[in-house]
Formats: C-alpha cells, sequence, structure tokens
C-alpha cells in the first residue's frame, strides 16, 4: 500500500471515529434528559413558536414564527439525523405565526398538522394546507374540551376557542386562537397565541379551575390588547414568556403589560432579550436551562 493510501485511510477511521464519537455523545445527551419534559420558546423574531419534546421523543411544534428562521432554530435543538416531527399544531392562520410551519412542512416529515379549520385567506395559508396536504400528515381540527395525550404524562388540553371556527371565515383571527394547556405531572404551561382579552374573560368566567399555571405564554406577544389583570389572577404565572422581536415596528411589548407583570412579582423572559427561552419540568417542577 502507498503512502497515499495509507494517508487516506487514517483519515479516513479518523472521520468514522469522531463521527462516532459525536453520536455517542448526542445519545447521551439525549439520555440525561429522559425523565423531563422539555419545552423551549423559540426566538423566531416578531413572531411564535414553541417546541414540546416529551421523556419518549414525542415532537411537538405549536406555531413556526414568520419565516425560515424556525428550521434553524429546530436544527439547533434536536439531533442532526432527527429531521421528523409527530405533530404541528397552527394556533391561527396570522402571518407571524403561520408562514414559518410553511418551511417546516417542506424541511421535516410531519405526521400529524392541527388547527382550529378556519378558513384563511393568505397566500401563506393556502400554501400551508398544500403542504401539509402534499406530506399526506393526518388532519386533525382541534375543539374546546379536547385533550391530546402523549406518553403517561404529557396532556395538552384545548380551553379555547370558545366557539367552532371549523370551515368558517373571520375578520379576526385573533379570536380563533387556540389557548392550550400544557400539563406535565404537576406542571403547567399556557400557551395562548394572540388570544384577544375578550376570549380571557370567557375563560377566567367559565374555566377558571382550569387556568392556575407555573408558565404564561403572554398573549400577542405582549400587546395591550391582552394579558388582562383578571386573566393575570386568575392564572397566577411564576413565569410570563413574551416572543417579541427587537425594535418591532408594533412596540411589543406594551409598558402597561409589563407594568401589571411586575406588579403581580412575574418573572418576565422575553425572546429580544435572551433568545431562545428553555424549560424542563420532571413532573414535580419547572426549571429554566441557560442557553
Amino acid at each position: 500500500m502507498g503512502f497515499d493510501s495509507r494517508k487516506n485511510l487514517i483519515i479516513w477511521v479518523v472521520i468514522v471515529l469522531v463521527g462516532l464519537n459525536l453520536f455517542a455523545w448526542g445519545w447521551v445527551f439525549q439520555e440525561s434528559r429522559s425523565s423531563f419534559l422539555r419545552v423551549i420558546f423559540f426566538d423566531v423574531g416578531q413572531g411564535s413558536a414553541v417546541l414540546i419534546e416529551t421523556p419518549q421523543k414525542t415532537q411537538i411544534l405549536v406555531d413556526g414564527g414568520p419565516g425560515p428562521q424556525i428550521v434553524e432554530r429546530l436544527g439547533q435543538a434536536l439531533p442532526f439525523f432527527d429531521r421528523s416531527l409527530d405533530l404541528i399544531v397552527s394556533t391561527h392562520p396570522d402571518f407571524d405565526h403561520l408562514a414559518g410551519l410553511v418551511e417546516v412542512l417542506k424541511s421535516y416529515r410531519v405526521g400529524a398538522v392541527a388547527g382550529t379549520g378556519v378558513r384563511g385567506q393568505t397566500a401563506e395559508y393556502e400554501e400551508f394546507l398544500a403542504e401539509a396536504e402534499r406530506e399526506r400528515a393526518d388532519q386533525i381540527v382541534l375543539k374546546k374540551g379536547q385533550v391530546l395525550r402523549a406518553g403517561s404524562d404529557l396532556k395538552i388540553e384545548v380551553l379555547a376557542p370558545l366557539e367552532d371556527f371549523a370551515g368558517r371565515e373571520v375578520k379576526d383571527y385573533n379570536r380563533s386562537s387556540l389557548v392550550l394547556k400544557v400539563s406535565y405531572g404537576q406542571t403547567d404551561f399556557l400557551l395562548t397565541g394572540d388570544s384577544p382579552v375578550s376570549v380571557e374573560k370567557e375563560l377566567v368566567e367559565k374555566m377558571r379551575d382550569k387556568l392556575d399555571i407555573e408558565v404564561l405564554q403572554v398573549g400577542h406577544h405582549g400587546s395591550q390588547s391582552s394579558t388582562s389583570q383578571a386573566w393575570l389572577e386568575a392564572t397566577s404565572p411564576e413565569i410570563a414568556v413574551i416572543q417579541v422581536g427587537q425594535k418591532n415596528k408594533y412596540g411589543h411589548p406594551s409598558q402597561e403589560v409589563l407594568e401589571k407583570l411586575k406588579s403581580y412579582g412575574i418573572k418576565i423572559l422575553r425572546t429580544d432579550e435572551t433568545g431562545d427561552i428553555r424549560f424542563l419540568s420532571d413532573g414535580y417542577a419547572i426549571s429554566l436551562i441557560s442557553n
């Protein structure tokens, strides 16, 4: 065997060993959090995207933000060899929640797609539906009272919309937004989409017993149209997460909302300040993981 052949062989052996080492460490990392639920509020600019991963590695993405940033974020959060998601959920068809899901459908294998079934009139929504059809993903219409389960401990309960929007055209997508209570053991997250104060009021009146949680996704990126005083009293969160873009043109989050959160002693976390916001839950307590 010539010198060049031996050199090439050595290079290939090194490449294989490095690859096996990376795979092994990836496996160890995955196993190290095998008893935990992982929830990541992604920094996707002015928009919302949340990844939920169970200890059994069931992966659920709720909303996708305004564009392709979500694909990069998923690539950082999941092992390089993992190119599939079990479920993606569209809370409502607004661009800053939906557009990224189109990119996800183009880049990942997706088992099922869920939403309210509301009829949309935007190009992004039509493309989203077309990509879901191309992917041959199962289609799920979510309605108030439905419960999704993954494994023995994860429960996702649909609290809103309070009306059935399947097949309906609406002027205000925000009122049709999903509100999801994500429960793992004794710990709870509340994902609110862009639900306005009017929906918050109805939920407080009709479902107050279901609203006590630890982590609140602040509605509509901290806009004044959400997060009433009654809502904060009913949910009593320890942590409020605001997904918002730096120096966005809407002025989110509202100073009024920030002052309300502070007045209740709620810890405020913002993606424009910290980047991705990551939590682990063991079913008894929620831990914030530093980036």
